[in-house]
């Protein structure tokens, strides 16, 4: 029997098209869509993030690691295949429903810390995927404007068209967006068509002009005494590439998305996660050596026509404007559409965890809320970073980063718990390494770690607010007898009495003592049959739950006893249940509490108990609009 009201769109013009589509189906929500597709195009859904980012990785390398970006790129493509790529291929297998690494720590940390850990990765998720929205809509507005038949008129407006790219991103999903699968095979295939064109162009240049290549070596051992120099170098400044890393993260939150039962899912997940991984590294490879020895350093400094757009940039020096120009259209619209990834990834994140813990207004099951508050989000970070490609690098990789250092963390704990000792020391090593990426990038740009202190704040605050703002639903979504309390509810006729007991030693003393006090304050007659309930709260910081009813029979007398998060509501939600199973209006009995009714509310909120009585008929007050029907709180 469900008992907990879901939010429904009220009437009115405005609100009731905000709130349209609201998700009520929790399993739904975690189970994914009916519509599966195969694999191969579930990846290019993850590719529109990941493989967008070669529109300008190459330059961001080339300016973080100069004459070293294709030293660095292969030390990036080795920790991607031999670190991230293993972890996420475990994450995938121990999480087939999509949630992820946080799933996997929200379990090893309890109660409360469990929750809070939880809404500070939510935070840094939030930055990673805000930072996608915004970072891909400026390197799409430096290909646009850069772009030689972009008139000359609106030059150097990049904050103003990046808002606007932003805001039709947000126009799509307010409008709906049903199906975005599709349009993404089409968008990678010719992507990653027109970028294997380039990199091939650019490649026979080299060949056919070996004297670059020359020309770099001997610059290289004019800076570098040695090549143990360049290879630690490189090292140090590899973690400013890590923004190349992306899309892992988001390959486990699609798995919802792959065809096949369980066991066809979590292949289907992990050949989509190398094959990504394996395509990505060979662009990464090739791409930093070709911009590195091809373009003039200058070219990438601020203001040059490599800037954001290396790859853009070879297309037009080789292959012409008219080819270039496709090559930018192409960029700018697989830019876009990674935001538009990064949106639903936002959209799926949110109602996944923060209603489940009661820390989310109602609103933010439905799409159109969430998109306008990310929207206006990503235009606050747009105008802060004066839409500014390699200043938004840093905090787009500490989001990545923090994310994939969960991720392995979660793992090397699994492992250790199923006593893998190879693999946990292989997972502890990855672990270290991305840990030492993370610290060094944080250390170098702080930029990713004050955006992610913001969102966990608001996260934080926002959610604790909701939850003691929400703390007198009925919380409870299904109520299950066992054979003895069904016994004790058919046998219950006419009136129904129930006495609230707070379990201690539970010997026959305590029974006939609260037996008599309700007697003697509520001039109950002893002739009356009641039930004893019991509540146990074995975890307060979970807030909906089913309650499974267990009878008991003690000293000849009839106990119901339940765990569950919250006391109050608990008990409400049992009055409800017997009202409509019975026909007949129970009466619950409560002696009062003494103590401070501030400190009783605090005691509700973080515990599940406090000033029981009160409480519990504030959520049946809720609940129950009708008098009539309302069941009957006494209190003496």
């Amino acid at each position: 029997m469900v008992l907990a009201k879901r939010p429904a769109a009220t009437e009115g013009t405005v609100r009731s098209w905000l709130l349209q589509g609201l998700q009520t189906d929790r399993k739904q929500i975690e189970h994914g869509p009916h519509v599966k597709h195969p694999w191969w195009r579930v990846m290019c859904l993850t590719g529109v993030d990941y493989f967008s980012t070669l529109g300008y990785q190459p330059g961001i390398a080339a300016l973080a690691a100069g004459l070293l970006s294709p030293l660095a790129t292969l030390f990036l493509v080795a920790l991607t295949l031999l670190g991230a790529l293993p972890v996420y291929r475990r994450v995938a297998a121990e999480s087939p429903h999509g949630q992820g690494s946080i799933a996997m720590l929200e379990k090893l940390a309890p109660q409360w810390w469990g929750k809070l850990f939880v809404l500070a990765l939510l935070g840094f998720a939030a930055t990673d995927f805000v930072i996608t929205m915004t970072l891909s809509a400026a390197d799409a507005t430096a290909h646009i404007l850069e772009n030689p038949f972009w008139p000359e008129a609106l030059a150097g407006q990049r904050v103003i068209v990046t808002l606007v790219l932003l805001a039709a991103l947000g126009g799509v999903f307010l409008l709906g967006f049903s199906e975005a699968i599709g349009i993404a095979v089409l968008l990678v295939f010719v992507y990653l068509a027109l970028n294997a064109v380039v990199v091939a162009v650019a490649l026979l240049h080299v060949v056919e002009a070996p004297q670059v290549v020359v020309d770099w070596q001997h610059a290289l051992s004019l800076d570098f005494s040695s090549p143990l120099a360049m290879i630690g170098l490189s090292l140090l400044v590899m973690p400013k590439l890590a923004l190349g890393m992306s899309g892992f993260e988001t390959g486990v939150a699609v798995m919802p998305v792959v065809k096949g039962d369980i066991q066809q899912r979590i292949a289907g997940t992990r050949r989509l996660l190398t094959v990504a991984a394996l395509i990505m590294s060979v662009f990464l490879v090739f791409s930093s050596f070709v911009t590195t020895v091809l373009i003039p350093h200058a070219e990438f400094e601020e203001g040059g026509k490599a800037n954001g757009r290396a790859l853009a940039y070879l297309a037009h020096s080789y292959l012409g404007d008219w080819f270039g120009t496709a090559y930018d259209v192409s960029t700018i619209a697989i830019l876009w559409f990674a935001g538009a990834s990064a949106m639903a990834g936002l959209i799926n994140l949110v109602p996944r965890y923060l209603p489940r813990y009661g820390m989310a207004p109602e609103w933010t099951g439905a799409v159109r809320p969430l998109v306008i508050v990310f929207s206006v989000i990503a235009f606050a970070i747009t105008i802060i970073f004066d839409a500014d490609v390699d200043a938004q690098g840093g905090a787009y990789a500490t989001g990545v980063l923090v994310l994939m250092l969960s991720a392995a963390v979660a793992v090397t704990l699994s492992a250790r718990k199923k006593r893998q000792h190879v693999a946990t020391a292989a997972y502890a090593t990855i672990s270290a390494v991305l840990a030492y990426t993370l610290v060094d990038n944080v250390i170098e740009r702080p930029d990713g770690v004050k955006i992610a202190s913001f969102f966990i704040a608001a996260i934080i605050i926002t959610s604790l607010i909701s939850r003691a703002t929400r703390s007198t639903e009925l919380r409870v979504t299904e109520v299950h007898l066992d054979g003895l309390a069904e016994q004790f509810i058919n046998e219950a006729c006419g009136d129904i009495h129930v006495i609230a007991n707070e379990p201690h030693t539970r010997d026959q003393a305590e029974y006939t003592d609260k037996l008599r006090e309700t007697w003697l304050n509520h001039r109950l007659r002893s002739s009356e049959p009641v039930l004893f309930v019991e509540v146990t709260v074995p975890d307060a910081s979970e807030f909906e739950t089913e309650l499974h009813i267990k009878g008991e029979e003690r000293y000849g007398h009839k106990i119901l006893t339940i765990e569950s998060s919250a006391v109050p509501n608990t008990l409400a939600a049992l009055l409800l249940y017997l009202r409509d199973r019975t026909g007949s209006v129970p009466h619950i009995y409560f002696h009062w509490t003494e103590g401070n009714p501030v400190v009783a509310m605090l005691r509700y909120l973080l515990f599940g108990g406090g000033d029981v009585p009160p409480l519990t008929r504030e959520v049946l007050r809720q609940a129950e609009p009708d008098l009539e029907r309302r069941p009957h709180v006494h209190v003496g």
